[in-house]
């Protein structure tokens, strides 16, 4: 379970590394990927393995409509692997595609971490709606 929001930099060679207190819930082994709102989604490969790729085994190869989201999400997805000192190397396309430079914010969303700009982070943050507007929106989740 993965919650709460961590502020890092990336090192001279677009390295990352996940906070020691989220790392526990990856493992040793984890995917990275192309995720919503212009952030990357980082995911355990077991949950990745088990809750995507073998769903996604049960699509129909010839359906054409659904190869489509299949591809874009598999296309996009690394497994990634730490160096020593638990750093990772975040894939050019995906730093592209998440506008990462240098200080990136890592959020904590349950099953998942996603990996932000901080820049892209504070634009999302600074939405015109109040924090209790956007927690009653969680009610049609009947949550």
């Amino acid at each position: 379970m993965f919650f709460g929001q961590y502020n890092y930099q990336l090192d001279e060679k677009n390295r990352a590394r996940v906070p020691s207190k989220l790392r526990l819930g990856l493992s040793n082994s984890y995917v990275i990927t192309k995720g919503l709102n212009n952030s990357l989604f980082i995911y355990s490969k077991d949950y990745f393995e088990s809750q995507f790729l073998d769903k996604l085994n049960t699509v129909p190869t010839f359906d054409i409509e659904a190869q489509r989201p299949i591809r874009a999400l598999l296309s996009s997805s690394f497994e990634v692997e730490e160096d020593k000192q638990g750093r990772f190397v975040i894939p050019a396309n995906l730093r592209e595609f998440a506008g990462i430079t240098k200080d990136v914010v890592f959020v904590g969303v349950g099953h998942r971490l996603e990996l932000w700009s901080a820049e892209n982070w504070a634009k999302y943050q600074s939405t015109d709606k109040a924090f209790d507007e956007v927690l009653g929106e969680l009610v049609k989740y009947n949550v």
